[in-house]
C-alpha cells in the first residue's frame, strides 16, 4: 500500500485517510481485546479514558514497556509502511476510549514524539477538527490573547488510518467536538474519499477505540515488562 496515495487535498501539508486499512474482523478483535483490560491499566480522564503501551511519555525520558502481543500486529504494520524516518519505528501506543458526547479540547502533540502520528478508528466514525491559532491582533502586545481559526476538519471512519505530519502536526490544533453526532458539511476535507457520507449527512457517535501508534525518541534503556 502506497500511504502517499492518500493525501487529502485543501488542508495544509500533511494528512493523509486511508480507508478500510483494517478488516472488519481485525477491528472486532482490537474491541475485544481493549474490552478485556483490566480496569486498573485504565487512566480515566473526565472526558475519555486512555491506556499507554510502550510506556508513559515523559520529557525526561519514556521507561521502555513492553508492547502487549495483541497490538504487534498492528505495530508492524505501520513500520511496514515507511511513514517515519529512516531507521525509526514505532515503539508506543497510545489507547483511546471515547463514548458518545466526549472529545478532547484543542491542542498539539508536541515535541515528546517523532512528528508522524498515525491513528487506527475502531467502533465508530468521528471528526477530527483543526485550528489554526494567533495571537489576537486586537489585543495589546504581548498580552498572551490568543485566538483560534477553524481551519480543516477531517472524517475518520471505522477501520481507516490517519497518517498526520509536517504542519499538520506543528502548527495546528486538532481536537473532537464533546456532542454525540456530527453533521457533515463542506468543511469536511477528505469528504470525498468518504463513499457512503455525503454534506448535510447527521452521523450518531457510537463507542469509539482509537489505537494512536507512534515513535518516542527520547527513551530509558531500563525496559520493563508488565505482560
Amino acid at each position: 500500500m502506497i500511504w502517499q496515495n492518500f493525501a487529502v487535498q485543501n488542508c495544509p501539508p500533511s494528512i493523509y485517510y486511508l480507508p478500510d486499512f483494517i478488516t472488519k474482523e481485525e477491528e472486532c478483535a482490537i474491541m475485544q481485546a481493549v474490552d478485556k483490560t483490566p480496569r486498573p491499566r485504565w487512566t480515566q480522564l473526565s472526558n475519555r479514558r486512555l491506556i499507554n503501551y510502550g510506556g508513559v511519555p515523559h520529557p525526561k525520558g519514556m521507561i521502555a514497556e513492553d508492547i502487549p502481543v495483541w497490538l504487534h500486529h498492528y505495530v508492524e504494520r505501520i513500520n511496514q509502511l515507511n511513514v517515519y524516518a529512516e531507521g525509526i519505528k514505532a515503539n508506543h501506543v497510545l489507547v483511546n476510549e471515547y463514548l458518545p458526547g466526549q472529545g478532547i479540547m484543542p491542542h498539539l502533540d508536541g515535541p515528546l514524539f517523532f512528528p508522524t502520528i498515525t491513528t487506527i478508528s475502531c467502533g465508530s466514525h468521528t471528526v477530527l477538527e483543526y485550528y489554526e491559532q494567533t495571537e489576537d491582533a486586537n489585543g495589546q502586545s504581548g498580552s498572551g490573547s490568543l485566538v483560534r481559526q477553524h481551519k480543516t476538519s477531517v472524517l475518520l471512519e471505522p477501520r481507516s488510518l490517519l497518517i498526520v505530519k509536517d504542519d499538520m502536526y506543528h502548527k495546528y490544533l486538532h481536537s473532537i467536538a464533546e456532542r454525540e453526532e456530527d453533521t457533515i458539511d463542506a468543511r469536511v476535507a477528505n469528504l470525498s474519499m468518504i463513499s457512503n457520507a455525503h454534506a448535510g449527512d447527521v452521523l450518531r457517535r457510537d463507542k469509539r477505540i482509537s489505537l494512536t501508534i507512534r515513535h518516542v525518541p527520547k527513551t530509558s534503556k531500563m525496559k520493563i515488562k508488565i505482560f
